[in-house]
């Protein structure tokens, strides 16, 4: 089998990113959130909070296939006290001086989070808001359904094979592969980072930004 390219130095159209542990870490505040959430419907929590990370909330509530549970009005809950709650949310570093140096109109950010609460952490973490961001509510189906990453390539004009995408949870990287882009996997914002045969960077203070005369934009190491 051929080795991956590797994406640093390679030109792409445009830069994707996810959002939640990979150019901030809110971890620890939706742990907090979905903990007492898993404990109210007795859930166990060991085994469940691995699961939530890079999922739209909707999503993670309807696969505990609780019976008779209302998952928008919950999902709608949850969103509220995440909103609530912004206490420990940062930037992953480096990730808000990289973005600033980005052309506006070569990036973008595809969340499964609601865009209040991405707004919310955004501002928390000083994440600067990209003109295109796709959110929960754009998408019928979210990661790891490719939607997101296709919709934010179109709204900016490319396509998304030209884009290089930034993960770093489980159902973002299939979303990715399955949107049949290049991928990054960013580390340092989990315990235990995901195995992957992609390329990976704990964080955005090696790196920068370079443009070609076409326009494309490639990833440096510093």
């Amino acid at each position: 089998m051929p080795a991956q390219k590797s994406v640093f130095n390679t030109p792409y159209r445009a830069f994707l990113f996810d959002m939640d542990g990979t150019v901030l870490n809110s971890i620890a505040a939706a742990e907090r959130i979905w903990t007492a959430w898993a404990l109210r419907h007795g859930i166990d929590v060991a085994t469940f909070l691995p699961t939530i990370h890079g999922a739209r909330a909707i999503d993670t509530i309807n696969r505990q296939g609780l019976p008779g549970l209302d998952a928008e009005a919950q999902a709608a809950l949850i969103t509220e006290a995440e909103i609530e709650d912004v206490e420990g949310i940062v930037e992953v570093v480096g990730a808000a001086a990289f973005l600033k140096t980005l052309p506006a109109d070569q990036w973008a950010i595809v969340t499964s989070a609601p865009r209040a609460l991405a707004l919310r952490r955004m501002a928390a973490a000083g994440i600067p808001e990209p003109s295109v961001m796709v959110t929960a509510e754009d998408v019928k189906a979210g990661k790891p359904d490719p939607a997101g990453y296709r919709l934010a390539a179109q709204r900016l004009g490319v396509e998304v094979t030209e884009c290089l995408i930034f993960e770093d949870a489980t159902v973002g990287i299939q979303a990715a592969e399955a949107a049949q882009a290049d991928l990054l996997v960013i580390t340092s914002t989990h315990d235990h980072p995901i195995q992957t045969a992609h390329d990976t960077m704990a964080d955005y203070d090696g790196v920068e930004v370079r443009a070609d005369s076409d326009g494309r934009i490639r990833l440096h190491s510093i």
